[in-house]
């Protein structure tokens, strides 16, 4: 009697402690595939960096980790399909600097809430944008020559982007406000195609991802003035930067890594520090400077903060440029 006395009490104990004792989402995560959504489309910066970092968790993980690319409207869509998918882990997505910090004061409504809709995992990669000309259009070798044309001749001369409210885009009109410049901004619906009309004459200049840009500099098509990054960029190191120009003058495209808000906290930490893991691994640093980025990889507290303050950066050159709200 005293023995089964004895093991009820240590059955009830034991329930008793199973019940209050701290249990773990991330035990058993992830235990299924797992959704990557980039919303832009293939073929892209922001699709090639979702790419790398899903691979690289599928592999660390044990679980599938497949990339679904949901385009449209500066990547509202598939951000509001990211913000309304069961917070669980997942489901996860790609955003950048246009989609969640430029996008925030541009739109004048989202699908999804400015302030709390995604929980920050991880900075995964800065890339630079650079300042290139036509060289037969405008015959100026520095920005310093290009500042003082554009003061002759206001209102004269055009650059191109790859649409309103990119990085891009919002380059030009730092430019302008910074140097007190008055130039025509003609929007396109992607990179490929408004650089393209640079390298035709058709547009005199404009900001353009490394990457791209690059290649046409190397061709001899463009002139590359300066890169946007405080530090000189890899792929273009003999090309000084915008900021040794003009004083505290950076305008980088950045890509990192979300999660819906209300994710468990254990599926957020792990997630943040497989990310952080796969940005430092030599192999994957190697790839990401081939593209002419600067791999990251900081925490989501680091990165919560980073997106607080390009949020308001952006939020006063888009006043003071009086872009109409979309």
């Amino acid at each position: 009697m005293m023995l089964k006395r004895l093991f009820k009490a240590a059955a009830l104990a034991a329930s008793v402690y199973a019940a209050l004792a701290p249990t773990s989402h991330a035990d058993d995560y992830p235990s299924k595939t797992v959704t990557v959504i980039v919303p832009f489309a293939a073929g892209g910066n922001t699709d090639a960096f979702g790419r790398l970092v899903a691979e690289q968790l599928d592999k660390r993980l044990g679980q599938r980790f497949i990339v679904e690319n949901k385009p449209g409207a500066g990547g509202n869509v598939g951000l509001g399909d990211l913000a309304r998918a069961a917070p669980d882990g997942y489901t996860i997505g790609m955003g950048t600097v246009s989609s969640n910090a430029i996008n925030q004061t541009l739109f004048k409504s989202l699908p999804y809430d400015k302030e709390k809709g995604f929980a920050p995992l991880s900075l995964i990669a800065i890339l630079p944008n650079v300042l290139v000309v036509n060289s037969e259009k405008l015959p100026v070798n520095s920005v310093e020559e290009l500042i003082e044309l554009l003061k002759k001749e206001p209102g004269k001369h055009t650059y191109a982007s790859s649409g309103v409210g990119t990085s891009i885009h919002l380059a030009g009109e730092l430019l302008a406000t910074k140097a007190g410049v008055k130039i025509t901004h003609v929007p396109y619906k992607g990179s490929s195609q408004a650089i393209m009309d640079v390298v035709a004459g058709h547009i005199d200049f404009m900001f353009d991802n490394i990457p791209t840009a690059a290649q046409q500099v190397k061709a001899g098509k463009l002139r590359a003035l300066a890169v946007t990054s405080l530090d000189k960029a890899s792929l273009l190191p003999d090309v000084p930067t915008m900021d040794s120009v003009i004083p505290g003058f950076e305008a980088t495209s950045w890509h990192g890594i979300f999660a819906p808000a209300g994710t468990p906290p254990e599926i957020l930490e792990k997630l943040s520090k497989e990310v952080q893991a796969i940005l430092h691994e030599p192999e994957m640093k190697a790839k990401i400077e081939g593209m002419g980025a600067t791999p990251v990889g900081n925490t989501s507290e680091e990165f919560a903060s980073f997106i607080k303050d390009e949020t308001a950066k952006w939020a006063e050159v888009i006043k003071a440029a009086n872009i109409p709200l979309q």
